[in-house]
């Protein structure tokens, strides 16, 4: 649950634009490589989640912090085996 309410927080703040060929832009500022493109809002807002997702997942594997969205934090710690 936490993360779908991060990706919907992150959606939130995308910023979209329509190009010269008609086709649509978006992106999440804050979010370095993380850019959707679609024919209509939905399809670029679609192509944008899923980019997102994937970048999350490969933050995570890689130990890489994930911007702070609205107070919303996703950390991942290690825990000591007894």
């Amino acid at each position: 649950m936490i993360l779908l309410n991060y990706c919907e927080k992150a959606l939130q703040k995308a910023q979209y634009k329509r190009l010269n060929d008609g086709t649509w832009f978006a992106e999440i500022e804050g979010f370095q490589g993380v850019w959707g493109n679609g024919l209509t809002v939905e399809e670029c807002r679609q192509d944008l989640l899923e980019v997102l997702e994937e970048w999350i997942i490969l933050k995570l594997q890689d130990g890489d912090p994930l911007p702070v969205i609205d107070g919303l934090e996703i950390k991942v710690t290690t825990v000591a085996e007894v």
